[in-house]
């Protein structure tokens, strides 16, 4: 008997090892999805965003889709917003620090969050989804990323070990 606990207790550990790692994966993904959105509308790469449409040259990164790609009974306020140059330098910077933290794993907390309430605004703006009355994309990567903000995820594959470590963050729980 006590040979068999000791075996489940391996195989409960190499499980957590696993999970911890797709965790990070999921983390690094994400914040991969975040920084490639920034750079694509900084220099219009040419995938959502053209290449005359870039940030670099004057154009806004929010009017196109909060002006015409909203719908719902939000889209009035989305609208009413587009294209204003608060809100872009806003979305702009969330996208590439929601995206770097992310990926670099410090941070944890407010890029994890900060990049769920980007994407609730985003799902808001298009209520009711298109292509599922229930559920979409969006409140999908809200759930993985709540979970990144209520794990250790960025101590495997990351930085977050070292930086939880620092005096900063031992004197303020809130940027681990």
């Amino acid at each position: 008997m006590p040979e068999e606990i000791n075996l489940n207790i391996k195989h409960l550990k190499i499980v957590m090892v696993k999970s911890n790692y797709i965790l990070e994966l999921l983390r690094i993904s994400i914040g991969i999805i975040f920084l490639w959105a920034f750079l694509d509308k900084v220099f219009g790469l040419g995938f959502s965003t053209p290449a005359n449409k870039a940030w670099i040259y004057g154009n806004s990164p929010t009017l196109g889709f909060l002006k015409f790609g909203t719908h719902g009974p939000f889209a009035p306020i989305f609208q009413a917003i587009a294209g204003n140059p608060v809100v872009d330098f806003l979305f702009m910077f969330g996208l590439l620090f929601a995206g770097l933290f992310l990926i670099w794993g410090i941070f944890r907390k407010i890029s994890a969050y900060g990049g769920a309430f980007m994407m609730f605004l985003i799902w808001l703006s298009g209520l009711p989804p298109k292509n599922n009355p229930f559920l979409d994309e969006h409140i999908i990567y809200i759930l993985v990323l709540i979970g990144i903000a209520f794990t250790k995820a960025g101590h495997y594959l990351g930085l977050g070990k070292y930086w939880e470590r620092t005096w900063l963050v031992r004197t303020f729980k809130f940027l681990e």
